[in-house]
């Protein structure tokens, strides 16, 4: 129990260690986070080598081959850096890259933006610039007519803009546009051993970030306070924040959180999701607690959320279709008089995610996806319980999918006294 000693409301115990409680700290204070007791942990990684990123270059030409695509088109973003390693943002300023069947990829983008864009560029490829008052399209109609793809089909990855998926069919109108899912999918959900090293190094930053803010929350803070402390020492652990929600009290209860005042208060729940990405790689880790004594409903419906966590990955096999997860889990909530479904108060989300170079990938561990496990899938777990009006409760870990069975890249607490 995370006891609160009537003697003393500055401190709050948690397990053997100590949790301090006071007021709220000064801004002055949390502007200048003192974090010279951590280090950094992510040192002597190994970055995604260039073989590895040849090798994902043909497993793609190999995918195309296999469904009968000639090229792909891909803006900035995950797939960008994942078969390119460009790192860059979308703006109205088209920077696309073309993958071909056969033939290094051609990479199009503005004229004064090539010296920056051609930094990380880790592959052979062709960069094709364009002045401000020239069509961006145009190279890329350009390229494909270059290859005789002006009757070719083109896969066109699911987050490229209308503008640019349209503007190529305008421009080349013998070009047909399908789906790249079967390539991208097909490359991206399936995680190498480098890039799971990767995911396990930005886990145990989480995690050690986790342990280092637990004993410095204080009674009276607010959810972006208990923020910077988490992300403060994501950056000195060696991860970059990504995010770090913090849900207080009834906000809880509302899996991304509430506008409304929220306090840390003695005896009310304490809902922290937070995740880094190392090599650009992510993490995903919640915890919930509760500061004092915890309410027996409390403590119940926690106990309940970690045995859904255990049921998910029990039921995690290779060749199960993935949705099946997320029905084991409701058939257990269910019998504990939550649900049905996903109407409250019970789990109204998926049971988790993929996860990777974008912290939400595909597949959904959700109730019809029919996606087989395989080895090198990666998942979050976080099968929470929301009570509308009054808390809410979720644990999250990820795992990945190994050739005999599911594996933690973070272990789910022991108890609700030991969150990490």
């Amino acid at each position: 129990m995370i006891t609160l000693p009537r003697t003393d409301r500055r401190k709050l115990i948690l397990g053997t260690g100590a949790l301090a409680l006071s007021t709220l700290l000064p801004a002055r204070l949390l502007a200048e986070i003192d974090t010279s007791d951590l280090s950094d942990i992510t040192r002597g990684i190994t970055p995604i080598s260039t073989a590895e990123r040849e090798g994902r270059i043909e497993r793609a030409r190999q995918l195309m081959r296999d469904h009968q695509i000639d090229a792909i088109l891909i803006e900035p973003g995950a797939s960008m850096v994942y078969f390119t390693g460009v790192e860059w943002w979308r703006s109205e300023r088209l920077t696309a890259a073309l993958l071909f069947q056969k033939g290094d990829a051609v990479i199009v983008t503005p004229f004064f933006e090539e010296p920056s864009v051609h930094e990380t560029l880790a592959i052979p490829a062709q960069i094709r610039v364009w002045q401000e008052d020239e069509d961006p399209i145009a190279l890329i109609a350009g390229a494909l007519k270059e290859r005789g793809l002006t009757h070719g089909t083109v896969g066109i990855e699911e987050t490229v803009r209308f503008f640019a998926s349209d503007g190529l069919g305008k421009l080349a109108p013998g070009i047909t546009r399908v789906s790249a899912n079967p390539v991208v999918r097909g490359c991206r959900m399936i995680k190498t051993p480098a890039e799971i090293a990767l995911m396990t190094k930005a886990t145990e930053v989480t995690i050690a970030a986790y342990r280092w803010v637990l004993p410095r929350i204080r009674e009276g803070m607010g959810p972006h306070e208990i923020g910077a402390l988490m992300n403060a020492a994501t950056v000195k652990l060696g991860g970059k924040p990504e995010f770090a929600l913090v849900l207080l009290g009834e906000a809880a209860a509302y899996p991304h959180g509430s506008h409304q005042p929220q306090r840390v208060r003695e005896g009310e729940v304490v809902l922290m999701d937070c995740g880094c990405t190392v090599q650009g790689y992510q993490s995903d880790i919640s915890r919930t607690f509760v500061p004092g004594k915890a309410p027996p409903e409390v403590r119940r419906v926690w106990e309940t959320v970690h045995e859904g966590q255990q049921v998910a990955f029990r039921t995690a096999r290779l060749g199960l279709p993935a949705g099946q997860i997320d029905d084991a889990v409701r058939a257990y909530y269910e019998k504990q008089g939550f649900g049905p479904r996903y109407r409250l108060p019970g789990l109204s989300h998926r049971t988790g995610h993929g996860i990777g170079l974008d912290g939400h990938e595909p597949v959904n561990l959700v109730h019809n996806e029919a996606t087989p496990l395989a080895p090198g899938m990666c998942f979050s777990n976080e099968p929470g319980l929301y009570l509308p009006g009054k808390f809410g409760v979720r644990l999250e870990d990820c795992f990945h999918m190994t050739e005999s069975g599911p594996a933690w890249f973070s272990t789910p607490p022991l108890s609700l006294e030991q969150p990490v």
